[in-house]
């Protein structure tokens, strides 16, 4: 079964279980617009999209007449796969560059004049031309994946740590104003708020990606919560950074479980079809 017979069936099992669009979102973690989409036969959903709904539907796939092996036989492109372990490269260096960067900033905070300038711009510029390259990769799964707030997230994470790091350059070194603990806290209450947006948003994966995605949002809520708090903002740090290994994980784990649904006989092909 293709579209639109595919959204016609999908449409008509929900409308006999009695519930309503926003219903069956509370059920599947799947946005209006997507199962509005999908119902309507302008997208041809993927293999997890599907499974989610005819679970929340309570419906056995194999008794409804649709053929799964369509939506499951849907390896990622090869530009975006290469994309991906180009920004995982990006993200191993941003990584270092924040482990280098984040006991600097502590000096400085406490008011060191040991840091010298030129070697905390070279170290901050690295850090955000690879922050950049390695979010790229999570914009771009983002919308593969049809999830919106985590793109928007990814995106407000991008402008932030660009701001951040402009700011602390130019309160550092180069502003004759002392980076005093007003514009600290605005700074952390800021981050907080923009990782808070950020793990509520990966929680939003639907189905197969939630085993991994979800236990980094709530690392990403517990950051954001961390710095928010201020006086936590230094065990904030800790977790943030288990937050970027984590991130790097997902990047593989992404991949090679995307490429192995283009298996029937691979075990992510089964778990789908189970």
């Amino acid at each position: 079964m293709k579209q639109p017979e595919l959204g016609r069936k999908l449409a008509e099992m929900r409308k006999a279980k009695g519930l309503t669009q926003e219903d069956l979102v509370a059920k599947c973690n799947l946005s209006v617009r997507t199962i509005q989409r999908i119902e309507a036969g302008e997208v041809v959903p993927r293999g997890y999209t599907i499974r989610a709904l005819f679970e929340a539907l309570e419906m056995d796939w194999n008794k409804t007449g649709v053929d799964q092996q369509p939506f499951f036989l849907k390896e990622l492109p090869s530009s975006l796969k290469s994309s991906i372990y180009f920004s995982f490269g990006a993200g191993v260096l941003f990584l270092l560059a924040l482990i280098v960067q984040t006991p600097l900033d502590f000096k400085i905070t406490a008011g060191s004049k040991d840091v010298g300038f030129e070697l905390y711009f070279l170290i901050r510029l690295a850090a955000l031309v690879f922050y950049s390259i390695f979010m790229t990769a999570f914009v771009k799964i983002a919308t593969h994946s049809n999830n919106l707030p985590l793109r928007n997230a990814f995106w407000l994470m991008l402008v932030s740590f660009f701001v951040g790091s402009c700011a602390d350059v130019y309160l550092y070194y180069l502003s004759a104003l002392p980076y005093n603990l007003v514009g600290g806290i605005i700074a952390s209450v800021a981050f907080g708020v923009v990782y808070l947006f950020f793990g509520f948003s990966l929680t939003r994966f639907e189905l197969t990606m939630k085993s991994v995605a979800q236990p980094l949002g709530v690392l990403g809520i517990v950051s954001g919560f961390l710095f928010i708090t201020v006086v936590g903002a230094v065990l904030g740090v800790f977790t943030m950074i288990a937050l970027y290994i984590g991130l790097l994980y997902f990047l593989i784990w992404f991949v090679k479980n995307s490429s192995e649904t283009a298996r029937p006989d691979s075990a992510f092909f089964t778990e789908l079809q189970s």
